[in-house]
């Protein structure tokens, strides 16, 4: 499984961006239960923002960034997408897509095999 993120950018706050993941392999369908988005901002650990399930389409958002962003799944492939509004200076970080396995603890990146190489982010106040 090989997983290939963009859309990062440079923008206002209170802006929007569009992050994609697309992943490849024969083995990502039959392999993949979750699919999750991280951050690491300078100087601080990576930690979870948002996670969708590839069977159902139910998803999971951390705190800070519910009802600001939306993680979603294309239709026809097999790409996924965070919809990020209202930026905030503080969302700067360089973002990260994951595909795990397990159908369990969505946001713990241990549970995440597979890693993109991350796109960055920055919003400038």
């Amino acid at each position: 499984v090989q997983l290939q993120a963009s859309g990062g950018g440079l923008v206002q706050a209170g802006g929007s961006l569009r992050l994609s993941c697309a992943p490849s392999g024969r083995t990502f369908s039959t392999y993949t239960k979750i699919m999750g988005w991280f951050r690491q901002a300078p100087g601080k650990e990576r930690e979870f923002v948002a996670a969708i399930s590839w069977s159902s389409s139910g998803t999971l958002y951390a705190d800070p960034v519910k009802g600001r962003f939306t993680i979603s799944r294309g239709n026809a492939e097999n790409t996924v997408y965070l919809e990020m509004t209202s930026l905030k200076p503080e969302d700067t970080a360089v973002y990260y897509c994951a595909a795990s396995g397990s159908p369990y603890y969505w946001n713990r990146q241990n549970q995440y095999d597979y890693w993109g190489q991350g796109t960055q982010v920055t919003v400038s106040s």
